[in-house]
């Protein structure tokens, strides 16, 4: 029995030991985490577009410095502003078309895409004004209506018609009879030449008993040549009674002589001006009246077709710039007519303060 007793406790001890040794039971089981999902790939930047490349547009007067150009470049500014447009304005120091041809040779290297000439002579400028348009650049020419080499040539208005105006208001002050003489800045100008013709055709149809003395004087622009001039025609024609001029310049010459030589009384002067070129002259009764068009409108109108043809827009008959005067235009080929002619006196001038 004590034997017994003896293995069966050795059993059970067996028995408490291997429970204390035995490897644990595995824990249940956890369903595994989900693998992380990984965020997609933000989109690459989208490239915005370019901005177009600025337009750059560069107008070419016959001459720098005078008040109808500075008049011309305030308006060829103020529309490149407004159409968000590089457009500038540059002319040579003197009124000459071989002047003008080495600024338009420059602009040509400078890749410019469009340029707006002012010609002095528009036969001297039909080569460079070719090489420019065989370069891809957009010409648009003003007082130029025989320029061959352009896209367009804009007018302010019919140039036989503004002259045969101005003639009718010199016939007035002269009581419809005298001598009288005409100035254009030169031979060469188309548009000066054209309102002189306008004027002396008008004489011959409706005042029989005036007369033009003398050939067609030339001013090239200046004043003091202007001035020169008409103190020569004063001294060969003691019994002249009129001049009608045509550079911007030629009645403040004209005028100037007359005044000088105590004639404002009985000398009439009529032309192409500016009332803040013609000044007080209006008012002494040196300068009788005045035509012209408005130099800014004329700058933007020019620019605004070379705008139209980039775009490729249409121009020509009926054509509406949105610019006044300029707002329904007529055509003879690509020689473009606007309706913005202008005439005053003394009296007038005031309400066109430029």
């Amino acid at each position: 029995m004590k034997k017994i007793f003896v293995l069966t406790i050795a059993l059970l001890v067996l028995a408490v030991l291997a429970a204390c040794v035995a490897p644990a039971a595995p824990a249940p089981s956890q369903p595994a985490a989900p693998a992380a999902t990984q965020a997609p790939a933000a989109p690459a930047p989208t490239k915005a577009p370019a901005a177009a490349k600025p337009l750059n547009f560069t107008t070419v007067v016959k001459i720098a410095g005078i008040n109808w150009f500075n008049r011309m470049e305030t308006g060829v500014n103020a529309w490149g502003k407004d159409n968000k447009v590089n457009a500038n304005l540059v002319g040579p120091a003197q009124a000459d078309a071989a002047q003008q041809i080495p600024i338009i040779e420059d602009l040509i290297a400078k890749k410019v895409d469009a340029l707006c000439v002012v010609p002095m002579d528009p036969t001297q400028l039909d080569p460079v004004l070719k090489k420019a348009m065989d370069a891809g650049i957009k010409v648009v020419t003003h007082e130029a209506s025989n320029q061959k080499n352009m896209d367009f040539d804009i007018e302010a208005f019919d140039n036989l018609a503004f002259g045969a105006g101005l003639m009718d208001r010199l016939a007035a002050k002269m009581g419809e009879e005298g001598e009288y003489a005409v100035f254009v800045g030169s031979l060469g100008s188309k548009t000066h030449n054209e309102w002189v013709d306008g004027g002396i055709a008008q004489q011959k149809a409706k005042y029989s008993k005036m007369k033009m003395v003398g050939d067609k004087n030339e001013s090239f622009d200046d004043a003091e040549k202007a001035y020169q001039k008409a103190k020569e025609v004063l001294k060969a024609y003691p019994n002249i009674k009129g001049f009608q001029g045509s550079a911007s310049t030629d009645v403040a010459g004209i005028g100037r002589a007359v005044e000088e030589a105590g004639l404002s009384d009985k000398v009439s002067v009529v032309g192409t001006s500016l009332p803040s070129i013609a000044g007080d002259l209006l008012k002494t009764g040196a300068i009788d009246a005045i035509g012209f068009w408005d130099p800014a409108v004329a700058g933007a109108a020019c620019n605004k077709i070379a705008e139209m043809l980039i775009k490729g827009e249409k121009v020509g008959a009926g054509t509406d710039l949105g610019i006044k005067g300029y707002n329904n235009l007529k055509a003879v080929g690509n020689v473009l007519y606007g309706d913005a002619a202008v005439y005053v006196d003394a009296t007038t001038a005031k309400d066109y303060p430029f």
